[in-house]
């Protein structure tokens, strides 16, 4: 019986540009774990329901939504390198803009800013994620792009680390029990306070991303391109569209990133729930959301490095499938099982979460040409807009009873606790399209 040889994952003769690219994915975790924290905050400070503050979320992913595809249109045009730079310098205007949000008080000027950041982001991950896939053989493509996805969670971990110890540890506001009761005066000043605490990361992150801007500036990048006339847009869309596996894969990255950022987002909203039920305990001390949600980061860690190892001896989808699978039952034990234990099967997600994304991206675009991995995976960079949307719909459902956490039960959980069933839902799907996927492509 024949061995093949093992394919290099990543070639010797490419590595400087894999690991500058690379670097590109722990810049977007960071920004976005920065973010997700700020939907608490941003509640807390200018007052809001639920429902408003995950207009941060709806800002943040929304972006992605409107940028993905003039960003593969002009990365078709033009390179991957002049695609990368675009995106960091809207990535830096973008952060920058935080400092006259914070000085008119405004919350639709923030999102603006948030905004035009993931226009920048946009712009990253539609060169970014198809260059890695590129970077050697085809068979070793969702391993590389696993590989290069492990660094996002150094930012992920990075930019939680920055939410607490230079916003969260000085917001004055999380420190008053009702925030509300205090005279206007008051408010107003402890206002000013936390929305410049707020500003100040973004703007050190903008200051950094245009470091970053100079360093792709002055290096030389590699271009791959395809030889031949350019396809028309319109043929490559067709083609797309009768690619019933990719086509799918768009709808379970809609899910995945909308189960993601529930899944962190919430978690502040879950323990507080917990704090309530065990308010007139005696001796009870209140749950630290940020420490669960750092160590919901280093699960998603181990699990991107656990994952990527596995799929040297798994085929993509049956471990897809297995890992929602076991998201399904984690998903079940957050809202059914109150308490501590409920909290661990939340924090336990981001374990199953961690090869979600890289894995359908790669199953997804794995059979394209490169031009149709330039339009497919501003497809997949579109569907970000699942954590735009689905978050604003479990905002919707915990302010069933009023904009507290726990002001109401359905199915005899609190209103926080249920709405989890659509990280459930999305991980059933999830389930479906790894094994369609083993069963039919692999």
């Amino acid at each position: 019986m024949n061995q093949t040889p093992k394919v290099a994952v990543v070639s010797k003769s490419i590595l400087f540009p894999f690991i500058l690219v690379t670097s590109l994915f722990a810049l977007w975790g960071f920004a976005n774990a920065v973010t997700d924290p700020m939907v608490n905050a941003f509640k807390k400070v200018l007052e809001l329901s639920n429902t408003q503050a995950s207009w941060v979320q709806m800002a943040f992913y929304g972006g992605y939504f409107c940028m993905a595809l003039p960003a593969a249109m002009f990365m078709r045009k033009y390179s991957y390198k002049v695609g990368v730079l675009i995106g960091l310098g809207l990535y830096a205007v973008g952060a920058l803009l935080f400092y006259p949000a914070a000085i008119t008080e405004k919350f639709w000027f923030f999102c603006l800013g948030l905004y035009i950041l993931t226009f920048g982001l946009a712009f990253l991950e539609t060169a970014a994620n198809p260059y890695i896939l590129a970077m050697g053989a085809k068979e070793t493509a969702t391993q590389r792009l696993n590989l290069a996805q492990s660094f996002n969670p150094v930012g992920l971990i990075a930019g939680l680390l920055a939410a607490k110890f230079f916003v969260y540890d000085y917001l004055q506001s999380d420190d008053i029990v009702d925030f509300r009761a205090l005279d206007e005066a008051q408010r107003a000043m402890i206002r000013v306070a936390d929305l410049a605490i707020i500003r100040d990361p973004y703007v050190v992150l903008g200051l950094v991303i245009t470091g970053v801007f100079v360093l792709f500036l002055v290096n030389k990048m590699p271009q791959s391109k395809e030889e031949g006339d350019m396809p028309s847009l319109g043929h490559t869309f067709g083609v797309l569209l009768a690619n019933q596996k990719y086509v799918l894969g768009v709808v379970a990255q809609i899910l995945y990133v909308g189960a993601q950022i529930m899944t962190w987002t919430y978690i502040y909203q879950y323990a507080e729930a917990i704090d309530l039920a065990n308010a007139n305990v005696v001796g009870y001390e209140k749950v630290d959301a940020f420490s669960y949600q750092f160590l919901a980061f280093v699960l998603f860690t181990v699990g991107r490095v656990v994952g990527t190892a596995m799929l040297r001896y798994m085929s993509s989808g049956k471990l897809l499938m297995a890992f929602s699978l076991l998201a399904v039952a984690m998903s079940l034990g957050s809202m059914f099982i109150v308490g501590m234990v409920g909290l661990y099967c939340l924090v336990g997600i981001s374990f199953c979460m961690s090869l979600m994304f890289p894995t359908i991206y790669g199953i997804a675009l794995n059979d394209l040409t490169e031009e149709q991995s330039k339009v497919g995976s501003a497809g997949l960079v579109m569907a970000i807009v699942g954590g735009a949307l689905l978050p604003m719909l479990q905002g919707m459902i915990i302010d069933a009873g009023g904009n507290g956490v726990a002001d109401t039960k359905i199915m005899g959980v609190s209103e926080v606790n249920f709405s989890f069933i659509l990280p459930l839902l999305c991980f059933v799907y999830i389930a479906w399209y790894g094994c369609h996927v083993f069963r039919k492509h692999e």
